[in-house]
């Protein structure tokens, strides 16, 4: 990473950014593959020289969510301006929270992918990080690349690590593909998710996953019909299943009425992939009808979104 002698930002700037909800996982490619999807968070900075750091969060999460210096996106953007050399004497962030919290949708990935950005957006011109910069700060804040990569890209992110470095390639889905989610109303911390995994798994494991996750890239890519066997996992949702019962319950449904579904990302919430409008309708209804005789009916909420094209999307405003 570059250095530069420690400066100042500019006051007075204005900086937005659209940052989008992802799906990583898709059942085989665990810690590889990223959907992201129409589900957007708002948010905004503006840079001052008062020596003061706020937050004004509306939505999701917003009664948990810290006021001041130690909000996830404030402490984010410091952390990546001191990276390469700059400091804030001041922020106000707005930020309107759609995605939901703790549900596997990439919250946390789409408040550092933000983060990341207005901070890139608010330094001199001349000093900004380039595209694989961002993706390595993103990835190394998160952990991995499989969120923030379709959040900074949209579509379907390929990601990978070598040596400490990350890289991802981005690939258009088909147009026939509308991914259906299944928003519970209970909440698994990745951690948690993560803390379920064994330590190794057989050989013959690892090789068939590989083998479902190379098929489902052709799936998602070029021909829908390969979804239900593609979505096949040996890796993680067997062993999360007990933390998420009603969603695995309900997976397993989907599943079993010839609907691609998965866990997305860590879960708990569902993602159906429908072969367009027929098939999503008929998801639809079975999802609703599952739902209703569940335990937890009144919890979930059930969304028809789209892929994502674009990626996360900076506006930079004139300056106050």
């Amino acid at each position: 990473m570059r250095t530069f002698e420690r400066t100042a930002i500019a006051a007075g700037q204005r900086v937005s950014v659209r940052v989008l909800a992802t799906s990583a996982n898709l059942g085989p490619g665990f810690d590889s593959l990223g959907l992201a999807v129409t589900l957007y968070d708002q948010v905004s900075v503006v840079s001052t020289d008062d020596g003061v750091f706020s937050a004004e969060v509306t939505g999701e999460g917003s009664a948990e969510l810290p006021r001041d210096e130690s909000h996830l996106i404030i402490a984010t953007i410091r952390d990546t301006l001191g990276r390469v050399g700059f400091e804030s004497n001041g922020l106000r962030l707005e930020a309107t929270n759609v995605i939901p919290h703790g549900r596997g949708l990439g919250s946390s990935a789409a408040a550092i992918v933000s983060a990341v950005l207005l901070a890139n957006a608010l330094l001199p011109a001349d000093d900004r990080l380039s595209g694989q910069e961002v993706l390595q700060l993103c990835s190394a804040q998160e952990g991995h690349p499989d969120n923030v990569a379709p959040a900074l890209a949209g579509r379907l992110a390929i990601s990978w690590e070598t040596a400490g470095s990350f890289f991802s390639t981005a690939v258009d889905v088909h147009p026939d593909i509308i991914p259906i989610v299944a928003i519970p109303s209970y909440e698994l911390s990745t951690e948690t998710a993560r803390n379920l995994l064994p330590v190794s798994v057989p050989h013959h494991v690892a090789a068939a996953n590989a083998g479902r996750a190379a098929l489902l890239v052709q799936a998602l890519t070029r021909d829908p019909s390969l979804l239900l066997p593609a979505t096949v996992d040996a890796l993680h949702q067997s062993h999360r299943a007990p933390a998420m019962a009603p969603s695995a319950d309900l997976m397993s449904s989907l599943r079993a009425a010839g609907f691609a579904s998965v866990v997305s990302g860590a879960g708990p919430t569902v993602m159906t992939l429908a072969r367009g409008r027929q098939q999503a309708d008929r998801i639809l209804e079975q999802i609703h009808a599952i739902v209703a005789a569940s335990p937890i009916a009144d919890g979930w909420r059930v969304l028809e979104l789209e892929v994502d094209t674009d990626g996360a999307k900076v506006e930079m405003h004139r300056r106050n």
